[in-house]
């Protein structure tokens, strides 16, 4: 999209010392195909949410109905410090039902690609530069803070967005939101498009990114390098189609790189899981940050080195205290003798380096066929197994 393409001609490194990310897990998040909250639900995650320390949380669309707008409302009374945002398409029905939800911030998505204009509203890109100025003059005048948002504008013509930001800022909005509503672009792409849009409009600028192709925190990472200070992310991920940056991953990776967040990393643990049960999504064991494994060793060599100093093979901006968690170590196929010998003592169990050894062909076959990390009572009942054989011996030699 915009030239050069090699990493040398980048502008200079603009990342701020600290963003703001704005949860958009009830609108964005509940429109994953599938996923629909209750209202107790989308109460016990704004709650996490608010917590957990995000700025802003988008409520949900207002243009659904009355009831919606009612659910909206509650769902606002439970914020003590995150600002609720409503979304709105480009049509005056929805500023005047957001107007009804008591919200005074609201976001206006505007289509900006060609594909879009013309093959979802039959309209051209006139059309969209007057219906952004009335509208969020309009909202302005009404008393709302406005943000725009840019949709699918990693298809758009890059002249277009500069054009429109320009039109949104006259007429008093507050950002500029660069959404990749289709997941197109990659970390390089997504830095050019900040950066010189960023060089060619006042507006501060939001990235909202979809995971289409893996890369949605990636590219939110790259957006915030490149100048972005709103960054619009989900928990877990979630999202429509593959889903969009997941605010565990994007919160952490900018802590650990000195970007304050303002997140409370130890709430993230408990804010995914309500998350995941809420939306019936059960999060993958290997899920970065929040994840049933991710702080579990089994491999002989890293367990034997994490025991004699922990930092070898963890990091301490993705320590596992860090996020309210503890270190596991499993015992599986690829144990070796140290951590074999740590989990028999904390099972209260004969903890030789000899027994150790001799369990070794056993907890490989268990491994193999169990498909799971070996309990206490797995060890236990291999070393039962291991005994076995000197009673029959001892019996067979008359000694019993």
């Amino acid at each position: 999209m915009f030239a050069p393409t090699h990493p040398d001609a980048f502008p200079p490194h603009t990342a701020a010392s600290r963003v703001a990310l704005c949860d958009t897990t009830l609108r964005d998040g509940e429109q994953t195909a599938g996923v629909a909250f209750s209202l107790p639900e989308k109460k016990a995650i704004a709650r996490a949410l608010d917590r957990a320390g995000v700025a802003e949380i988008e409520v949900g669309i207002a243009a659904m109905g009355f009831d919606e707008v009612a659910e909206i409302r509650e769902v606002m009374a439970e914020l003590t410090q995150a600002v609720p945002v409503v979304w709105c398409r480009l049509r005056m029905h929805d500023l005047d039902m957001a107007g009804k939800t008591g919200a005074r911030r609201i976001h206006f998505a505007v289509p900006t690609s060609d594909r879009q204009l013309q093959g979802k509203l039959k309209a051209d890109r006139d059309w969209a530069l007057r219906e952004t100025a009335a509208l969020v003059f309009c909202a302005v005048d009404r008393g709302f803070e406005v943000s725009v948002g840019a949709e699918d504008a990693s298809r758009a013509d890059p002249d277009f967005l500069v054009r429109l930001a320009e039109v949104a800022a006259a007429a008093g909005a507050m950002r500029f939101r660069i959404a990749d509503t289709l997941g197109i672009l990659d970390p390089m792409a997504t830095y050019r498009l900040v950066a010189e849009l960023g060089s060619r409009t006042d507006l501060p600028l939001e990235i909202h990114a979809h995971n289409d192709f893996g890369m949605a925190t990636a590219n939110t990472m790259m957006a915030a390098f490149a100048g972005a200070r709103h960054l619009s992310v989900t928990v877990n991920g979630l999202g429509e189609r593959a889903g969009n940056a997941a605010l565990e991953e994007v919160g952490a990776a900018l802590e650990a790189g000195g970007i304050a967040t303002g997140l409370d990393l130890r709430a993230l643990p408990a804010l995914s899981q309500i998350v995941a049960t809420a939306s019936g999504r059960a999060l993958h064991v290997s899920k970065p940050i929040t994840g049933a494994m991710v702080f579990a060793h089994e491999a002989g060599i890293h367990v034997d080195a994490i025991l004699k100093q922990a930092d070898t093979y963890e990091d301490p901006r993705c320590a596992p205290a860090r996020f309210g968690r503890e270190r596991q170590f499993v015992i599986g196929k690829h144990s070796g003798t140290a951590g074999l010998r740590v989990a028999l003592a904390a099972a209260g169990l004969p903890a030789t380096e000899e027994i150790a050894l001799r369990l070794k062909p056993l907890l490989r076959e268990h491994a193999v066929r169990a498909k799971r990390p070996a309990t206490g009572d797995d060890l236990a009942e291999m070393i039962s197994r291991l005994a076995r054989p000197i009673l029959v011996s001892c019996r067979e030699g008359g000694l019993a």
